[in-house]
């Protein structure tokens, strides 16, 4: 019978992403997965089995690891091998989880990066409405969907990518989305008659060039009617933002995150609570969603110190 120190750490990594899979995860997530245990993997040695992957061989590898590499891909890459080492300790193979032993990067709270400019939503919605004499095959019915739900839904770009025709269900005035989440979260957002009546109008142009569409058939596609895929979703935006000439007003690192972070800031603006935000963003934690309402303050502070009027004061003294 063999120990099971002795079992290949090879072999427990695919029984781990097969466990993950059954989650339904993002393909990207699983990749990541698969990234980090291998980078790691690789750096300890071959043939690794359970018994080398002591603390003191991990410090070593992650070390390594974090040679010429930001701090967000070694702390993602710490969590990849923390959820592997909770995955192994339920299963029984492992005695305990080791990584609280190994170092990980302090990361900074990140922070809601919306779009720049106060009509800069509604000015990249008309424009990118017109259609593009530029274009080779122009579909402006698809291309503000897209945006309209990032916008007014605040959708991720995995959770767009699984949408299906009939993910927008409910009776007329009480029309949603129903959301497949990060981590396998369901929700259900609410939406509003205008982004129920562009959905349609895109749903009818998918009609008009394609032929019949089905409930359970994927909502998002691109020109030539197969489902549209991570790389082309993130194109899209980005030609979208080209066309509104909007790009200088686009956080770095954002793109189609972006439009996420405008609808949550615009919601914290307009008065939702930080529990209100985490339920229709889908946040696993309040503090990510009380960050939106903590922007919206320094930017109200900002503004007033704008204010001439209080310039004026300050040559009273």
């Amino acid at each position: 019978m063999q120990d099971i120190q002795d079992i290949p750490v090879e072999g427990l990594v695919e029984e781990f992403l097969a466990a993950r899979t059954v989650r339904k995860p993002s393909e990207h997530t699983l990749l990541a997965y698969r990234r980090d245990l291998t980078a790691i993997l690789k750096l300890i040695g071959e043939d690794v089995t359970l018994g080398d992957l002591s603390p003191k061989v991990l410090r070593a590898a992650f070390a390594a690891f974090a040679a010429g590499r930001a701090p967000a891909s070694v702390y993602r890459a710490w969590s990849s091998w923390n959820s592997f080492f909770g995955f192994l300790v339920i299963e029984g193979v492992a005695a305990g989880n080791p990584m609280p032993a190994v170092g990980k990067p302090r990361m900074a709270a990140a922070s809601p990066k919306p779009l720049r400019g106060e009509d800069t939503p509604e000015q990249l919605l008309q424009a990118v409405h017109q259609a593009d004499a530029r274009q080779r095959d122009p579909w402006p019915e698809r291309d503000v969907a897209v945006l309209a739900l990032a916008l007014c839904a605040g959708l991720r770009l995995a959770e767009l990518l699984a949408l299906r025709v009939g993910s927008v269900v409910g009776r007329p005035g009480e029309r949603r989305v129903e959301v497949a989440g990060k981590g396998g979260r369901p929700r259900s957002v609410p939406i509003e008659p205008e982004l129920d009546a562009v959905v349609e109008r895109y749903v009818d142009s998918v009609r008009v060039r394609f032929g019949r569409v089905r409930p359970g058939d994927p909502l998002l596609l691109d020109r030539r009617g197969e489902p549209l895929r991570r790389g082309g979703l993130q194109y899209l935006v980005e030609s979208c933002y080209r066309r509104a000439g909007i790009t200088d007003r686009v956080p770095r690192g954002a793109q189609l995150h972006a439009l996420r972070h405008t609808f949550a800031t615009r919601l914290a603006e307009d008065g939702a609570n930080a529990s209100e935000i985490m339920r229709l963003l889908g946040h696993a934690s309040l503090t990510t969603s009380q960050g939106y309402i903590e922007v919206t303050a320094a930017q109200q502070r900002a503004a007033v110190r704008a204010n001439r009027t209080n310039r004026a004061l300050g040559g009273l003294g």
